[in-house]
């Protein structure tokens, strides 16, 4: 692993242990974050304050943890890919799709996190009823 790899590796295990404190160390005050705006959490956010924001509305909105298949560097970018696996917080159903999550680092810090995710069946799981 490089050393930009192994630092967002460390961020999904501090994720997945729901450690906010390691996460946010990584993180620059001045971090863009976008996901599209057909989702209940989309939209575009900047700073520590719309990090927050965009993980609190997500985390209301579902509960889920990230399945990382792969991680690799292109440049400032490093490329996670996998699955969001968890349940959505209304209904209580289940979902497993398919996400991407680009990420751009400098200086060992996120300055900007794209989430592109099956948008389709992360719908449908909002939609469904139990």
């Amino acid at each position: 692993m490089t050393e930009k790899t192994e630092l967002l590796a460390r961020t999904y295990r501090a994720f997945a242990e729901r450690d906010v404190e390691t996460v946010v160390a990584m993180v620059d005050p001045s971090i863009t974050i976008w996901q599209t705006e057909e989702l209940p959490w989309g939209g575009s956010y900047e700073g520590l304050d719309g990090f927050a924001e965009f993980f609190g509305k997500l985390s209301g909105t579902i509960t889920s943890s990230v399945e990382v298949e792969g991680i690799f560097e292109a440049g400032d970018h490093v490329v996670q890919v996998g699955f969001t696996r968890g349940t959505v917080n209304a209904t209580g159903v289940a979902f497993a799709v398919r996400e991407v999550h680009v990420w751009e680092l400098r200086d060992g810090k996120a300055v900007s996190f794209r989430a592109y995710i099956d948008t389709a069946a992360m719908l449908a799981a909002l939609e469904r009823r139990t």
